[in-house]
């Protein structure tokens, strides 16, 4: 696929897993969190992607 800064974001449409630091360890998933690393998870800011205009 050729990348078009016309019609597409760079990076749009490629796979990727995203990788947490959470209390000092790199996880992929929090589904083995117990309650207080979810909480930890879950009140951090979240950064999304700025939109082209």
């Amino acid at each position: 696929m050729t990348y078009n800064p016309e019609t597409q974001m760079v990076g749009e449409g490629v796979k990727f897993e995203r990788i947490r630091r959470i209390t000092g360890y790199l996880v992929g998933t929090v589904d083995r969190f117990n309650d207080g690393k979810r909480a930890e998870e879950r009140d951090r800011v979240k950064h999304t992607p700025v939109e082209k205009h």
